[in-house]
């Protein structure tokens, strides 16, 4: 009996070393999936980002310069009235002031008659002068009430040139009081606000650290939060030398290209300034890279096995990162499934 279970035992020792080696063996082959990207060269920007509100470049608030009664004028490119964001050209009439009791007050055909007249009696008299027929006084006479008579026509068209509203710039209405039509405005009455935003302007602040590197005629990329589609380009103008003691920045200036007036008067953008770029180099994102006290390490994919390897980087910016030692081109870097993999993992590339 003794014999029987002590053989027993044995036995049973057997098939449980039998087991765990079995056991071990179906461990040893399992494989974990991942995801796969060969390394190529490529480039990279470092940039420092900054956010403002961007302004029309020229703006125009026009007045009344003159009393009158109120009419809209037509727009020829649409052959309606013009309505707030219509595009106006420089000199463009959009108001008429109408205003008969003073149009009869300034007589302008009248006064072009006198000029017509003056005129005329200069030439007759200037012509007699080179035969000896008038003195030089009576010469000087005729010459004096010509000017007289052409600056009075000047001055009678500029006042009933007050009584059309245009604007000074081309641009766009972005703001008309509303007049009832033959309402009588009075002189220094709003009428319109025309914006030019083809070029846009902004203020920026910057940290102290960039105080030597941004510098003006820099290029940047100027994007809006709600069109991160719409890239514009934009350029530093101004720089100022100095921090501000409080936030330890500085403020530049920058100038927007907006030819299709995509970005609009006080829309909130983000700016980002170019610091650094290089050309020809190993980029990757840089959410795959991890760290261990002070060293990074991505993993790659060899004959079938993970690779942990060590690397060196450079530039970065919010979304890739060089490399600068640990890596070479055509070498298959793991892209997803990493979080787990130890070195020397078996793994599957997943399609």
């Amino acid at each position: 009996m003794k014999r029987i279970l002590v053989c027993s035992g044995i036995l049973i020792l057997y098939l449980a070393a039998g087991c765990g080696q079995q056991q071990q063996r179906v461990e040893s082959v399992i494989e974990v999936p991942v995801s796969v990207e060969e390394i190529a060269l490529s480039s990279i920007e470092e940039y420092t980002s900054a956010t403002g509100t961007v302004m029309a470049a020229r703006e125009a608030l026009i007045t009344s310069e003159t009393a009158g009664y109120y009419r809209l004028a037509v727009n020829p490119a649409t052959g309606k009235k013009y309505v707030l964001g219509d595009f106006v050209k420089k000199g463009e009439v959009i108001v008429y002031l109408d205003n008969p009791e003073q149009e009869n007050s300034i007589r302008i055909d009248s006064v072009n008659l006198s000029l017509d007249s003056a005129q005329r009696e200069y030439e007759k008299q200037k012509t007699l002068y080179e035969k000896g027929g008038v003195t030089l006084s009576e010469l000087n006479a005729a010459e004096r009430s010509y000017i007289d008579a052409k600056y009075s026509f000047e001055n009678a068209q500029i006042q009933l040139s007050k009584m059309k509203v245009a604007p000074s710039i081309d641009g766009v209405i972005v703001r008309m009081p509303i007049y009832t039509e033959g309402v009588r405005v009075a002189s220094g009455s709003e009428i319109a606000s025309i914006m030019d935003y083809r070029k846009l302007l902004m203020e920026i602040q910057l940290p102290g650290t960039l105080l030597t590197t941004v510098t003006v005629n820099q290029n940047l990329r100027v994007t809006n939060y709600t069109r991160m589609e719409t890239v514009l380009d934009g350029l530093i103008t101004e720089v100022s030398p100095a921090l501000d003691p409080e936030t330890r920045t500085f403020i530049a200036k920058v100038t927007i290209d907006n030819p299709d007036m995509v970005f609009r008067p006080g829309m909130f953008v983000k700016a980002e300034i170019v610091t650094a770029r290089h050309d020809d180099t190993i980029v990757i994102p840089k959410n795959l890279v991890m760290t261990s006290g002070d060293n990074k390490y991505v993993f790659t994919v060899e004959e079938g096995f993970a690779r942990t390897r060590r690397i060196t980087t450079g530039l970065e910016n919010p979304d890739m990162i060089e490399v600068l030692e640990g890596l070479s081109p055509e070498e298959r870097l793991v892209t997803s499934g990493f979080e787990t993999l130890r070195n020397g993992a078996k793994v599957t590339i997943a399609l």
